[in-house]
This record gives structure tokens, sequence and C-alpha cells, in this order.
């Protein structure tokens, strides 16, 4: 029977701090691995949005705005 996520969550939580951290970097390369669907998807979506662009019918936006936009947003209220 396989082990759930909650079981070893609490398991993991007895491991030393650095222990722990190893274990999450495992967990995320995992989380890495290359997905050439994926990659097709958003290679699509990309064209897809630079067409849109070189149309006119959407306009690009400064780093500096998405950047102040996101920054207000995640102020608390």
């Amino acid at each position: 029977m396989p082990i759930s996520a909650k079981t070893l969550s609490a398991q993991a939580m007895q491991l030393p701090p650095d222990e722990r951290l190893t274990l999450v970097n495992l967990l995320l390369d995992t989380l890495d691995e290359p997905d050439a669907s994926l990659d097709a998807l958003w290679a699509k979506e990309a064209d897809s949005r630079l067409t849109a662009y070189r149309r006119g019918e959407i306009q690009a936006t400064s780093l500096s705005d998405v950047i102040a936009k996101y920054q207000a947003d995640s102020r608390p209220t």
C-alpha cells in the first residue's frame, strides 16, 4: 500500500532542517523534468500573442508597470 502524503509529511517533519531541505530539493527536482507537450503549448501561445501584438490587437506593457501592478496587488489591505 503506498504511503500517503500526509504520513510522509509527518515523517519528514521529524528530520533535521538540513535533511528536510535536501528532501524538498529532491522533490522539486522531480517537477522540473522537461515536458515536450507543455513546451509546445507555451510556444504556440507565445506565437499567438506575438502575432496579435504585431497586428495591433494587443499592446505591450512595460516590465516596470507589470511589477508595480503585482506589488500593489500583493500589499495587505
